[in-house]
């Protein structure tokens, strides 16, 4: 199939766009290259698709012209583009523009298209809450503008679902971590904080906040498994992330053991919004996606913390 990988440079988006190819498929990916974290660890990832055969087009969804982008058949869209995170520095308009306004955007193009593509919407489990441990069916209870707009740009997607527009689902994905990672989240950051000898700011409580870590690779298996299952997944809502839980700081432990040495903590006021629990049921995409992950937290560290010697050390 073609498929359109939006948010590509990204961490998740690269990883998926690299799996599509790897299946066979050909992947056109875009991406804005926003400067909300630092643009040479996307171009960084860009480069490495560009090198696997994989198109990235340099495009903003709320304000380029979209036509050529669908000038040839488009089978498949992955939806990653997202103002992410709760940075203090991102303002709500940032958030409403980059998850709202861009997902619009796209899906008016896909609208005018008389063959239209089955749409993927890449969800958060922020929508959720402070406490994110529900099934797909309970009412969401989102606590930061990130998971707010998020929720919002999940329902427009199914909506035209609904109508009989085209055919989607929505993905809710727990904590995702592994190579490329963004710099700002915290595996990256500890593992930077250690290898550089740099204090690593840690949020008042954030030590036993209680999350279902993911392993990039396996949430990507979760992601790709809806292929095939269109008339399943069609108007559906799925949890994808792993039912173990780690605490914040299990998980600092298991960093410091692997680069043998303690991390300086600065320990910084708690941020506003901050999930206390993640822990993903995925009974729902077990049972009608096949989806079952298996990377455990300390291997998928290992992992990271050799991509990221091998990259930026």
């Amino acid at each position: 199939m073609r498929i359109l990988v939006t948010g590509a440079a990204g961490f998740i988006g690269s990883h998926t766009a690299e799996r599509l190819a790897d299946m066979g498929h050909e992947v056109v990916g875009i991406d804005n290259y926003s400067d909300y974290y630092d643009v040479r660890l996307k171009e960084l990832n860009a480069e490495m698709l560009t090198k696997k055969g994989i198109q990235i087009l340099r495009l903003d969804l709320r304000k380029d012209d979209l036509d050529a982008l669908f000038s040839e058949a488009i089978n498949y869209i992955f939806h990653f583009s997202a103002q992410p995170g709760i940075a203090v520095t991102s303002t709500f308009e940032d958030y409403l523009s980059n998850n709202f306004i861009a997902t619009q955007k796209l899906l008016d193009a896909i609208e005018e298209l008389e063959e239209k593509p089955f749409f993927v919407n890449i969800a958060t489990s922020s929508i959720y809450g402070l406490h994110a441990t529900m099934t797909e069916d309970k009412a969401p209870l989102p606590a930061s503008w990130y998971g707010v707009t998020k929720l919002a740009a999940e329902q427009l997607v199914l909506a035209y679902s609904r109508r009989g527009l085209l055919m989607s689902t929505s993905l809710r994905l727990y904590s995702v971590y592994g190579p490329r990672e963004r710099p700002d989240k915290l595996y990256t950051r500890l593992i930077d904080c250690g290898i550089n000898d740099k204090p690593f700011p840690l949020y008042d409580g954030s030590e036993k906040h209680l999350r279902s870590f993911t392993y990039v690779q396996d949430i990507v298996d979760g992601i790709v498994s809806v292929i095939g299952k269109e008339d399943i997944a069609n108007g559906e809502i799925f949890n994808l992330g792993t039912e173990e839980e780690n605490s914040t700081a299990t998980g600092i432990a298991i960093v410091e053991k692997i680069l043998q040495k303690k991390i300086q903590i600065e320990h910084k006021p708690a941020r506003p919004g901050d999930q206390s629990r993640t822990r993903a049921n995925i009974d729902k995409a077990r049972r009608l996606l096949g989806y079952n992950p298996t990377t455990s937290l300390e291997d998928g560290l290992r992992a990271q913390e050799a991509w990221f010697r091998d990259n930026f050390s």
